[in-house]
């Protein structure tokens, strides 16, 4: 099963419930380890939901619908090219290894390691490995993973055909029910799916539901009873809808009910597989969540199998690793050197090279990508599939980082009066908050919303002043608040960068910490955001510490030889000295 494809779209929210007919007994298929089993469980889901002519794309994911969707252009192209990936699981892990392979960046390409030539059948093979592999990280990293049925664009061509069979399907079957006498070939074929549906329900100590569902729903014998003029569909139908009843999650008890509301054949059997559509992606979700707390650790495991497999096919696919951590090794370099005595000149230099440590420079690179230009340069191959998340974490931080600028403005300003009032900081946050929307747009204007936000924030100080009794405001220091506000704007404005190198220090604190449970201290002048940036903290920590779990052996592997070649350097200048 590894190497299988999941066709099949998937969609991220987890309400998924276990059926009232029985507890959870997946021992036995656990022996084959939780990534294996819950892949061939999404594969038999996906093999079921083909009814009538359903096509593979039935499913889809995407990210947890109570988060607010961001509206940036340089996100939504992204975003347009994942919903690709998962409509097409091998051909979009191929383009996106595609974008971020020697190929497509040319001159930014290591020479090393030139790729060899490999055929279409080994291409193939990586290609599920690697799909299989993005798909039981996502079970693992998103925690509000759940499948979905799909909804197809209103007017599109999929959607135009697929109603077409549909209905050429349905109207077959009521003509043929309508002859004189009724022919129950198709509707005889539909039992057989309902039948196959509701045994896949069971679990292995089901046999009293089992043995009705054989006996009631008996093929032949049903054939039998159609040949002699003495089938009642009717009565078939009712028991269906009664162990559909007894085998569901109790979130479709309302759909069960609405079932017995309709009497005419034909749509209740296809208001009959709508229902069981829903019935299976609530198993699939159960499995999900059932198998999850087992599945972290065997997770690594397998996501580091599977990108060895793909590495020996694609040799220079640590490239783009190498210079990420070369260039995180660079930079801690040059930092300590700043903070050596003035009289260590070049051997301070190499000495602070020589100083780093393997842990110091794959945090320093995992915070780089947090100032990554998604747009222009590759992103490291092993964390390629989370790429859209450190992106997402990214816009956060840059929209956190104007927040906290304009409240630390706004507070200065304004004294000690504002500071511990309560309410006033969460005011210009969600003023700040909703005049920024959309600020990674091309056709954002900062300037214009920060003459906007300086006008709304004078406003809600004075008010606030005036409330409590302070005197607000004059206009002389209206004008200052304001100019204050919309310089925030310019790329050198020194609070901003103050407040960046705050959130960036308590992060690699965070980092450096993450074993431990408490958070770091939150620097000076972040108290406004605290709330905002530690959310944010947990979660960046949460996607680093995974990524280390998996590739940590390559990153020491490539770090080792890094820092060998700058302990080399060290010791020829030691002795040319």
């Amino acid at each position: 099963m590894e190497g299988d494809t999941l066709g099949c779209r998937l969609h991220g929210r987890n309400d998924g419930l276990m059926g009232k007919a029985g507890g959870s007994n997946h021992e036995t298929d656990y022996r084959l380890g939780p990534v294996i089993y819950l892949l061939r469980v999404l594969k038999q889901l996906n093999s079921h939901l083909n009814f009538p002519s359903v096509s593979k794309n039935q499913l889809k994911m995407s990210q947890n619908p109570d988060k607010p969707h961001s509206s940036e252009e340089k996100l939504s192209g992204l975003e347009d090219g994942q919903e690709e990936s998962l409509d097409n699981p091998d051909q979009s892990i191929r383009k996106r290894i595609r974008q971020s392979a020697p190929g497509s960046h040319r001159d930014e390409t290591p020479k090393s390691s030139p790729p060899r030539p490999v055929s279409i059948e080994e291409l193939m093979e990586t290609a599920k490995g690697v799909t299989n592999m993005a798909l039981a990280h996502e079970i693992v990293v998103n925690g509000d993973f759940q499948i979905k049925p799909a909804e197809l664009p209103e007017h599109s061509l999929e959607k135009k055909v697929r109603d077409i069979v549909h209905k050429a399907f349905w109207d077959c079957l009521e003509a043929q029910l309508k002859e004189d006498p009724p022919t129950y070939d198709h509707a005889i074929k539909l039992l057989g799916e309902i039948k196959e549906n509701l045994l896949s329900f069971l679990l292995p100590g089901h046999t009293r539901l089992r043995s009705q569902i054989m006996e009631v729903l008996d093929l032949d014998l049903i054939k039998q009873e159609a040949e002699n003029g003495a089938l009642d569909i009717s009565k078939l139908v009712e028991f269906v809808i009664g162990m559909m009843g007894t085998l569901c999650a109790p979130a479709r008890d309302e759909e069960i009910k609405k079932l017995k509301d309709i009497h005419e054949i034909v749509p209740l059997f296809r208001a009959i597989f709508s229902v069981l559509d829903l019935m299976k992606m609530d198993m699939a979700n159960f499995a999900v969540s059932s198998i999850r707390p087992k599945l972290m650790q065997q997770s690594a495991e397998y996501e580091r199998k599977k990108f060895q497999e793909f590495l020996e096919k694609q040799p220079n696919s640590l490239d783009f690793v190498t210079r990420w951590l070369q260039e995180a090794a660079d930079d801690l370099a040059k930092m300590r050197c700043k903070t050596l005595p003035p009289h260590c000149s070049d051997d301070g230099a190499t000495g602070g090279a020589s100083a780093l440590c393997s842990t110091a420079v794959q945090n320093q690179a995992y915070l780089k990508l947090l100032k990554w230009d998604h747009v222009n340069r590759p992103f490291p191959e092993t964390v390629l599939m989370d790429q859209t998340r450190f992106q997402e974490i990214q816009l956060e931080l840059e929209q956190l980082l104007l927040t906290g600028t304009v409240l630390l403005v706004t507070f200065s300003a304004a004294g000690s009066a504002l500071v511990d009032m309560p309410g006033f900081a969460e005011k210009i946050k969600t003023i700040v908050k909703v005049l920024l929307t959309g600020m990674h747009l091309p056709s954002f204007n900062l300037k214009e919303s920060l003459a906007t936000i300086s006008e709304k924030v004078c406003a809600e100080v004075n008010s606030c002043l005036s409330q409590h009794g302070f005197t607000p405001f004059s206009p002389e220091r209206e004008t200052v608040l304001k100019g204050q506000i919309q310089a925030v704007a310019s790329p050198d404005n020194a609070i901003c960068k103050l407040i960046d190198s705050r959130i960036q220090k308590f992060l690699e604190n965070y980092l450096a910490s993450s074993h431990q449970k408490s958070l770091p201290a939150i620097p000076g002048g972040l108290g406004p955001i605290q709330r905002e940036l530690e959310e944010i903290a947990v979660k960046y920590v949460r996607l680093v510490n995974y990524n280390k779990m998996v590739f940590s052996p390559y990153y020491d592997a490539v770090l080792g030889k890094i820092l060998t070649k700058e302990e080399s350097q060290l010791v020829g200048k030691s002795e040319e000295s």
